[in-house]
């Protein structure tokens, strides 16, 4: 099973939104937190979508588990990934998904994309 999802957002619109510490304990988990501390908005606009992203290649959208149990991490040669826990792991784990993630963004807008594969798809 291979499943694909994909969202974009306002780069503006999420500088807004982490004006507010309620909106950032609600979708950025610890670990993200500490690695976007030092970032721009457009990394916390790209971890924002993959989030969005995952919850659609998930098959559920945004409902059953809650956000900050999507971290949005990178590996030491800066590729990200995800970092799962809670309900978000639990349904994935139930669906024997994987995640492949990528991020991209210009000035204005952020983007990611989402595969979601078994298994038995690996390459």
């Amino acid at each position: 099973m291979i499943r694909n999802g994909i969202d974009i957002v306002d780069i503006k619109r999420i500088e807004r939104s982490l004006k507010s510490e309620s909106f950032k304990a609600r979708v950025y988990g610890e670990d993200e937190l500490k690695e976007l501390e030092s970032k721009r908005y457009e990394s916390y606009a790209g971890a924002f979508c993959a989030k969005e992203a995952f919850a659609k290649a998930l098959g559920t959208g945004v409902r059953r588990f809650s956000l900050c149990e999507v971290q949005v991490l990178h590996d030491e040669y800066g590729a990200p990934y995800f970092a799962l826990s809670g309900k978000a792991q639990k349904i994935a784990n139930e669906k024997g998904l994987e995640f492949s993630l990528s991020i991209a963004h210009t000035d204005t807008v952020a983007t990611a994309s989402v595969i979601a594969y078994g298994k038995e798809d690996r390459i």
